[in-house]
């Protein structure tokens, strides 16, 4: 006879991040949840921070060194890209257009998953670091070798990753956030990239973006390229949500953009509509 308090092995769910116990009631109601051991509503709710939980759903223990501290320094610097940037400017389109929150928030991720300036940067970025270490001629070759790769979803990339294409100077921001986090231990590759940033700038011959720094800063932490994907698509988030809120409440015609200029001599008149009855009488004439 079947023992229907035994579970199929079709009814189990394999996962080393998450484990829940149900109610005695309820086998679809959760009475406790672990994560990596840790009972998260038990104990970890009231007592650990963000960063804590944010590094259990990707590792199975949690850092012994300043690596949290680093991580969330990263993350207030990511919270908001700037309604200047295209994966917000997306976002605040969405919220000024009456969209969904999922809707804006699908904007932004997908505005700013690309490769340029987005999370797909980050993941070339950090492959550079991965394959070439502190090498700045490896990096040279590495983004070469990258117009012979295979075809994929993404356009090729058009310039050394890390570094912003239409830069002139590094921003002082992306110097400052360099400087912190190598301040704070973020690693070698941080210090290294901190104290050559000149070299760098003069390899790439572009300045170092902002996506360089967390790519950098996450390679050091001991993230994979596709774990450093994923963190700066969340990570920047927070702003994107907030702009999209703000420009929801206030209007289009608040909306802070200007109209779009287009140059007259690189934009074709636009045909001006003939009614038939006019058309007709000048043809007749």
């Amino acid at each position: 006879m079947k023992n229907n308090a035994t579970p199929s092995s079709k009814d189990l769910i394999h996962t080393a991040i998450w484990q829940e116990t149900p109610e005695a009631d309820n086998p679809f109601a959760t009475r406790a949840a672990y994560c990596r051991g840790y009972d998260v509503y038990g104990a970890m709710a009231g007592n650990a921070r963000w960063m804590e939980m944010l590094w259990l759903l990707l590792r199975a223990e949690l850092p012994a060194g300043p690596e949290l501290d680093i991580l969330e320094a990263l993350a207030v610097a990511l919270a908001n890209p700037g309604p200047r940037d295209a994966s917000v400017h997306a976002a605040m389109c969405g919220g000024v257009g009456g969209s969904t929150a999922a809707s804006s928030l699908m904007a932004a991720l997908a505005v700013g998953a690309g490769r340029s300036g987005g999370a797909r940067e980050v993941h070339d970025a950090m492959t550079m670091w991965k394959r070439c270490g502190a090498d700045l001629a490896a990096w040279r070759a590495f983004h070469a070798a990258s117009a012979h790769d295979p075809v994929d979803v993404w356009p090729e990339q058009s310039h050394l990753p890390g570094f912003d294409p239409h830069g002139a100077a590094t921003p002082l921001p992306v110097r400052q956030l360099l400087a912190t986090l190598d301040r704070m231990g973020a690693g070698p590759g941080t210090t290294w990239l901190h104290a050559g940033l000149e070299d760098a700038r003069a390899a790439a011959g572009l300045p170092l973006a902002m996506c360089g720094v967390a790519a950098c800063v996450l390679h050091d932490l001991g993230f994979s390229p596709d774990e450093g994907e994923m963190l700066y698509l969340l990570l920047r988030l927070p702003g994107a949500a907030a702009h999209a809120l703000e420009q929801k409440a206030v209007g289009f015609k608040r909306f802070p953009f200007y109209k779009l200029e287009l140059d007259p001599a690189a934009t074709p008149p636009v045909p001006v509509s003939v009614p038939a009855s006019a058309a007709i009488e000048k043809e007749a004439a």
